[in-house]
């Protein structure tokens, strides 16, 4: 019933890219073709798909602190009061905002995104409940969904965070924002410039700063000081911008661009005309800089699902697997080390019991020689399949102590869930031999299936090159 409600969600999914990118539609194919390899892995249940922890749609997320002004931002974007601001913290939950087709603006549960394989929360209530017991079914406490009937809105979503205090997060709330993260295509960082002193915020540039300026995808984050106007009553305002660069090139940003921004509506006077000019020139500047990278938001989702199809695909084939092979290759050494001495002890006093017994005569074994060939068959029989009996249980007992190191290992990360899963998916399979470390599941044919989805991988990168590129500047 699961299956069949994926499988429908999934149809819908590709019927909605047709229309919309046939290059995406194509890759949910491929996709789908991940998700057959890794339920024969064992890597992911048969009901799960890889497509419902892609965000289908351009998103963009607003982080930062409190009262740095995001709600405000959102709000001018919008072109609508749709997010309350304030000085304090105003709203303590993630709040997803995207096109409504109603006239008035829409607020719906947590629920709403939890339940929905469109939105880039799905079953996110299950990861919320691994990681703070009892959490994922207030799921509400979390998420918001916002719609609102605006142009600027249109095939994208946008994220608004509340007001990130690393000391008082939860491990809930910290779990949704690297979550958010992920899976964005801009992230945009809010800092407060009325609050000049960074270096109390360390915990908080941490977080927002540190651990991002080495991720891959770095040039995804803009780094913004917004409410820059309140420097115009410092006797030296730049000093207030420099404290906070010097502050976040301590966290490892000494590259890529600092917005210094702030409202229009609710800039105060500024009488020093200088000032003001020179303020107000920085702030349209990289205001449109900023709106150009949103709008630029719909191209960089193509590449980044597509990037991240090549990259599931390949860490599948150069992680997961490679990983697998190695604790079969342990279970199968420990499985050894367990047989050869207690087969060894078993044969050792079976030949102490029948030799100083007397039951040879030279090669031959009197008391079995003596029985009539059915009964020498059925006790050969019988002898096997003890010694496969003892054989059983010395394997699944070396198995499960691979399994039980696998679960004390904090190298797995996130690929500990379905490594655990995989590995379990082989201790089942008792017919499967040890002589090969390749993963239940995995031969060559799959394996060049793998490849095919890596190959296709770099053919949806060279059509969407043909969709937004044209170096010879022809005309499509």
């Amino acid at each position: 019933m699961a299956q069949n409600t994926t499988h429908k969600r999934i149809n819908r999914l590709k019927a909605h890219l047709k229309q919309e990118n046939p290059t995406l539609a194509s890759c949910v194919k491929s996709f789908q073709k991940l998700d057959k390899i890794a339920c024969k892995l064992g890597l992911m249940n048969n009901e799960d798909t890889f497509t419902a922890h892609v965000s289908w749609w351009p998103v963009i997320s607003v982080l930062g602190t409190y009262s740095a002004g995001k709600s405000t931002f959102i709000n001018q974007y919008v072109g609508e009061d749709l997010q309350r601001t304030g000085n304090q913290a105003v709203d303590d939950k993630f709040t997803i905002i995207c096109y409504g087709t109603g006239t008035a603006s829409t607020s719906l549960p947590g629920l709403a995104l939890d339940s929905d394989p469109r939105f880039p929360f799905y079953q996110i209530s299950d990861a919320i409940e691994q990681v703070a017991e009892g959490e994922g079914r207030r799921v509400d406490s979390y998420l918001q969904l916002k719609t609102v009937q605006a142009k600027s809105l249109l095939g994208k979503i946008v994220i608004d965070s509340p007001g990130f205090d690393a000391d008082e997060q939860r491990t809930s709330t910290l779990l949704i924002t690297d979550h958010i993260i992920n899976l964005s295509d801009l992230v945009l960082v809010f800092f407060d410039a009325r609050h000049p002193e960074p270096r109390a915020m360390a915990d908080t540039l941490r977080h927002l700063v540190g651990d991002t300026v080495h991720r891959s995808d770095a040039t995804k984050f803009l780094y913004i000081l917004n409410q820059i106007d309140t420097t115009a009553r410092e006797d030296n305002p730049e000093e207030v911008v420099a404290a906070w660069q010097r502050a976040l090139a301590q966290q490892g940003l000494t590259a890529g661009r600092f917005y210094r921004i702030y409202a229009r509506e609710s800039a105060p006077d500024i009488s020093d005309e200088q000032v003001r000019s020179r303020l107000e020139r920085k702030r349209d500047e990289d205001l449109a800089e900023i709106e150009a990278r949103i709008q630029q938001v719909e191209v960089e989702r193509s590449y980044r699902v597509v990037g991240l199809l090549d990259d599931t695909a390949r860490h599948i084939r150069d992680d997961l697997i490679p990983r697998l092979a190695q604790a079969r290759q342990d279970w199968r050494r420990r499985t050894l080390w367990l047989s050869v001495p207690v087969f060894l002890l078993i044969i050792g006093l079976f030949l102490w019991w029948s030799i100083s017994g007397g039951h040879w005569d030279g090669f031959y074994l009197d008391p079995f020689v003596a029985l009539p060939i059915p009964v020498q068959i059925a006790v050969a029989v019988a002898v096997g399949l003890i010694a496969w009996f003892i054989h059983s249980k010395l394997r699944a007992w070396a198995g499960h102590s691979i399994l039980r190191r696998m679960e004390r290992d904090t190298t797995l990360g996130q690929d500990r869930e379905p490594l655990l899963r995989a590995f379990k998916w082989n201790l089942r399979a008792w017919w499967d031999s040890l002589a090969t470390t390749a993963p239940r599941g995995w031969n060559g044919w799959r394996r060049r299936k793998l490849n095919q989805v890596i190959a296709d991988a770099d053919g949806f990168v060279q059509a969407l090159n043909d969709r937004y590129a044209e170096p010879s500047g022809r005309e499509n």
